[in-house]
């Protein structure tokens, strides 16, 4: 039987404790696992037999969000770690090497910026940045030592949106993975892998659980790639030495690259998410839906009430008529433009810092996806280690400010964004 989005979200991959009965899943708050014997702990060790070893590998509460999380994806297998910033890292992990570089579009979070323009460097790794809206110049990027695209489904912080499906047909054209980051969108609004993504990472920090309490990442694998149709990529299709020669493609078909996320990644790296925060994420996404509906319907009124306000320069929201995105939303996020947008306010970057300083009900925080509504500059934050070029190429220039419009009252959300224009712009 087929079940609906909404039932998903709340049962997939959970099931009662068979020796309790608990219907929440348990918090597992467990190092280790006892063996059955000798011979179950080799064929685990060995990768013969799924189960729990040790919980940097796997964790039973840990193990219930990754099935919900892939469910929802449309993904065949999942890996949780410990942040948004961690799932990139292991995302590539096994695609990349010392020499290899990766196609990025210009419109990313700042702190993803950073970490592909400085971070990845140090193991080898480069980063080519393109405007994902000119197909030629991404396609022209790419090279013999490419190994993957990576894109936002909606950009942070602009609230732009990516045509996935015109990137997907550039990455099967090259035989590499597209990576999307739908944290923003969320699988509600966005379903990258039916557009043809790889890979989808998310920051289950943000709106998958929603309240703002817990750090965490989420890895999710499409089962679709071919991972020997080349010898790109090793990691996969190639012998693995700590395994005793085992081909993870080989032995794990479709499930290769999460079985490799768990074995080798959370193994070496060891950005493990805890079973607490795998806790709060799941009973976050119980409530995904009706919480994304709320973000869209209050972020599609804040947006036109700013547009139409002459203290605005210009309103980023992609659900807005005069959107250069507005027709995209329909075939990438068909129920919604999401909740994060930018605007532009006059007077600049002082304008800027008065109105943060003078909001009262929404909060100055680095954070989005919450069900409280939250404002940054992100030029003087986020965004502050980027060139001003970077800045506005992302979106996010000295006039610009970000909002992630929480499921308040939006009338009271109008109110406090008019005071504080107000004592910003007089």
């Amino acid at each position: 039987m087929s079940h609906g989005f909404d039932t998903l979200q709340i049962h997939a991959g959970a099931r009662p404790d068979p020796s309790t009965g608990a219907r929440q899943t348990p918090i597992y708050q467990t190092t280790a696992y006892v063996f059955r014997d000798a011979d179950h702990a080799a064929a685990l060790f060995n990768l013969q037999e799924v189960g729990f070893i040790y919980s940097r590998l796997t964790n039973p509460t840990v193990a219930v969000l990754q099935e919900r999380i892939a469910t929802l994806e449309g993904g065949v297998g999942a890996v949780c770690c410990s942040s948004g910033h961690a799932a990139q890292i292991m995302a590539l992990f096994p695609l990349m090497m010392p020499g290899r570089n990766i196609v990025a579009s210009t419109r990313l979070y700042g702190g993803t910026v950073t970490q592909f323009s400085h971070t990845i460097k140090r193991f080898g790794w480069e980063v080519k940045f393109v405007d994902f809206d000119d197909l030629d110049a991404v396609k022209a990027a790419i090279d013999d030592d490419t190994r993957a695209i990576f894109g936002e489904a909606i950009a942070n912080p602009g609230g732009y949106i990516m045509d996935v499906r015109a990137i997907a047909d550039v990455a099967d054209e090259a035989q590499i993975p597209l990576i999307i980051d739908n944290t923003t969108a969320t699988p509600y609004l966005c379903r990258p892998i039916d557009l043809g993504a790889t890979l989808v990472v998310h920051s289950t920090t943000k709106y998958l659980t929603g309240n703002g309490t817990v750090m965490g990442g989420c890895v999710v694998d499409s089962g679709n790639f071919d991972w020997s149709a080349t010898d790109k990529f090793p990691s996969l299709s190639a012998p693995e030495p700590a395994y005793h020669g085992l081909k993870f493609h080989e032995t794990f078909g479709n499930l290769a690259f999460t079985f490799h996320g768990i074995a080798i990644g959370l193994r070496d790296l060891g950005m493990t998410l805890n079973p607490q925060a795998a806790h709060y994420t799941l009973m976050g996404t119980e409530t995904l839906s009706l919480r994304m509906d709320r973000h869209v319907a209050n972020a599609e009124k804040i947006a036109k009430w700013l547009e139409a306000d002459d203290r605005i320069e210009y309103v980023t929201y992609a659900g807005l008529e005069s959107s250069p995105y507005f027709e995209r939303v329909k075939k990438v996020c068909p129920k919604g433009a999401g909740g994060l947008f930018t605007f532009a306010v006059k007077g600049g970057y002082d304008a800027c810092v008065k109105l943060v300083n003078a909001l009262e009900v929404f909060s100055h925080v680095a954070n989005l996806g919450d069900t409280r509504s939250l404002i940054i500059h992100s030029a003087s934050t986020t965004h502050r280690q980027l060139t001003e070029e970077q800045q506005e190429a992302a979106g996010a220039g000295p006039s610009v400010v970000r909002v992630s419009i929480g499921t308040e009252d939006p009338d009271d959300l109008i109110a406090d964004l008019d005071q504080a224009l107000k004592q910003a712009t007089s």
